[in-house]
C-alpha cells in the first residue's frame, strides 16, 4: 500500500507523520509538499513585480520544503519518497494521488471552525470531498 502524507511542517502535519510511522510501518510512504503560489502572492511585497522575483521565490521555497521533508523522513526506518510540487494544495494533492498510484492519504488538519473555515477554506475538507482514495485526517 502507498500512503501519501501532504506535509507543510506544521504541528498537525507532524502528527500525521507520527500516525503513519506507527500505523503504516510496513507500507510505502510518500511525503508531499505543495508550493502554493496563491498564498505566496498574499505575502508578496512590492518586489513581486520585479523580474526574477517568482523564480527566486520558487527556488528558495523549494529548498526550504526539501529540508522540511528530509527532517520528516527521519521518522521512518527506511527510505521514503519525497516530492515537492507547485499548485493549489487541495487540487494538487488529489491530482497527485491519481497520477502516482496512491492508495490512501493521511493528513493533518488545522481544525478551523466556523467563520474562519469559511473565510480561509479547509484543505483537509476539500481533499476528503474530492479524493478517490480513503483519507485519514489527524488532529
Amino acid at each position: 500500500m502507498r500512503v501519501l502524507i501532504p506535509y507543510d511542517g506544521s504541528d498537525q502535519a507532524d502528527e500525521a507523520v507520527e500516525y503513519v510511522a506507527s500505523e503504516h510501518a510496513d507500507d510505502e510512504v510518500v511525503l508531499l509538499y505543495v508550493l502554493d503560489f496563491v498564498e505566496a502572492g498574499y505575502d508578496a511585497s512590492p518586489e513581486a513585480v520585479v523580474p526574477g522575483y517568482w523564480e527566486e521565490w520558487y527556488e528558495e521555497t523549494e529548498g526550504q520544503a526539501q529540508e522540511l521533508l528530509g527532517e520528516a523522513a527521519e521518522n521512518f526506518g527506511s527510505e521514503i519518497e519525497t516530492d515537492v510540487v507547485a499548485g493549489r494544495p487541495a487540487q494538487t494533492i488529489v491530482e497527485y494521488v491519481t497520477e502516482h498510484d496512491i492508495d490512501a492519504i493521511v493528513m493533518g488538519s488545522h481544525g478551523r471552525e466556523g467563520f474562519s473555515r469559511v473565510l480561509l477554506g479547509s484543505v483537509a475538507e476539500a481533499v476528503v470531498r474530492r479524493s478517490p482514495v480513503p483519507v485519514t485526517v489527524v488532529r
